[in-house]
């Protein structure tokens, strides 16, 4: 099973738990929270790096067990469950628009890696939804979108989407970012996250080149996320980078483009230190640097409370 970007993959986890328990024989309740926590079990080992995947597979499966009465109300409960994470994905991502658009202003070149738009969300996006909000508020910007080897979310779906929606851009290979940002075609920076850890922040692979270039040309380099990417549990050295098919690397589709037999080192991510980090933008707001360091757990729960 492959899922592609966050936060998409905590919806559409979600959503697998909801086929488990839609698609279920179980005789009874007890075997019905077997199966989706043994579904919950298998969905987490495809993605160990999404912390958006765990919390929504752990968000279903907790409304799973607290639900009372027969196998038919779980079950409503549960499909309930993951259409309301998928609809609060819409609403948490055009927040991250609006607060992240502040930072972008009337004539700024921002670069993006990877996909973090409307095909990697359930809707509107993080990162490019930071874009698409500046662009929809008339500010006259330009992007410049890395094609982000091997996969090209950026030339397959990021250009796609910019063309689609009328936005100026210019698609470079990843090795090109140092040269933009050496002729001064860039100016600001803004990206997605796999999982933001205490002291750095995880996403896809070329990220951590991209922010150590900015900041050697003085760019600001943003994350957009939601705080369901946030894991304030962890550090950088206790993440987990998967290993992608090695094939991505030796192969143009179908076609062979290195030797055979040869070694191939192909990580999904990199991690990125937060001091390369200027801003967190999610749904709460910017976070500075600073911020971050201070953020806790409880800061974060307390204000979804206050908000409820």
């Amino acid at each position: 099973m492959k899922i592609r970007g966050a936060p998409l993959i905590g919806a559409t986890a979600a959503y697998g738990l909801a086929l488990t328990a839609f698609h279920s024989r179980a005789r009874n309740r007890t075997e019905l929270i077997r199966q989706i926590k043994d579904s919950a079990e298998l969905l987490k080992k495809t993605r160990p790096t999404g912390a958006n995947l765990f919390w929504a597979v752990d968000r279903v499966l907790e409304k799973a067990r607290r639900t009372l009465g027969s196998v038919d109300q779980v079950v409503r409960f549960v499909v309930e469950e993951a259409k309301r994470i998928a609809d609060e994905d819409v609403q948490i991502n055009k927040k991250i628009g609006e607060h992240g658009s502040k930072l972008i202003e009337d004539g700024d070149i921002v670069l993006t890696h990877c996909n973090a738009g409307s095909l990697a969300t359930v809707d509107y996006g993080t990162a490019l939804g930071v874009i698409r909000a500046a662009w929809e508020q008339g500010k006259k910007i330009r992007v410049f979108v890395t094609e982000t080897r091997p996969k090209l979310q950026g030339s397959r779906l990021t250009a796609y989407e910019l063309k689609r929606d009328g936005i100026p851009f210019t698609l470079i290979t990843d090795s090109m970012v140092g040269y933009a940002m050496s002729k001064r075609l860039v100016n600001k920076v803004v990206v997605g996250a796999d999982r933001i850890v205490r002291d750095a922040v995880v996403n896809k692979i070329g990220t951590y080149s991209i922010a150590v270039l900015a900041h050697e040309h003085q760019i600001p380099f943003y994350v957009a996320a939601p705080t369901s990417t946030f894991d304030l549990t962890h550090f950088s050295q206790d993440i987990i980078i998967e290993e992608r098919d090695p094939r991505e690397v030796t192969h143009f589709g179908s076609e062979d483009i290195a030797p055979k037999g040869v070694t191939v080192l192909n990580p999904a991510f990199d991690i990125t230190p937060m001091k390369y980090v200027s801003a967190v933008i999610c749904e709460k707001g910017i976070l500075s640097t600073e911020e971050w360091k201070r953020l806790t757990i409880t800061s974060i729960v307390r204000e979804k409370k206050s908000e409820a």
